[in-house]
């Protein structure tokens, strides 16, 4: 079975390292980034300035991936410390059996052309194949919602894969 996707944009950052790129959106609040969008979509962010917030859906093409199959066990950026092993889909890391990242950024301004936010954990040139409007009632659970490993990891503000250890764990830029 196959599954088109397209490509509406691509992302603008300083970031061209997937080692030197904060793992996650929310652990880099404060840098900004763009999305420039592809012509035939503009039309389609009409009204998203007036969300606050939206998630950005992006394939994590990382051209320096290896082209072999994809590890379904991997050590996540964030357990690099403790070379613990967690199956691929308990992780957030990019390197899976469909990169596809998922991000959540803050809306700084909008136009048919680009997308400004603040939450850089992407790529310079990563392609985008959605944009979501993140709405408080849809996406934020009630309670205190368990978050398996996550729970008992440090994570400190926009620390890179670097920091967090040598080597390429079989993760890449946009997860832990």
């Amino acid at each position: 079975m196959t599954c088109p996707l397209e490509v509406i944009g691509v992302v603008r950052s300083g970031r061209t390292s997937t080692e030197s790129t904060p793992i996650q959106s929310s652990l880099n609040r404060d840098e900004v980034g763009t999305v420039e969008l592809f012509a035939p979509y503009g039309e389609g962010v009409s009204g998203l300035d007036g969300f606050d917030y939206i998630w950005l859906l992006t394939w994590l093409h990382r051209p320096d991936a290896p082209a072999d199959p994809v590890p379904l066990t991997q050590v996540p950026f964030l357990l690099r410390p403790q070379q613990r092993t967690m199956g691929i889909f308990a992780t957030r890391g990019p390197r899976r059996v469909n990169p596809i990242g998922l991000s959540l950024v803050r809306v700084l301004a909008v136009t048919a052309a680009q997308i400004r936010f603040a939450g850089v954990d992407l790529l310079d040139g990563t392609p985008v194949i959605d944009i979501k409007p993140f709405v408080t009632r849809f996406d934020r659970p009630g309670g205190d919602p368990r978050c398996g490993w996550f729970d008992s990891v440090a994570m400190p503000s926009a620390v890179t894969p670097a920091e967090l250890g040598q080597g390429d764990s079989g993760s890449g830029s946009g997860g832990p």
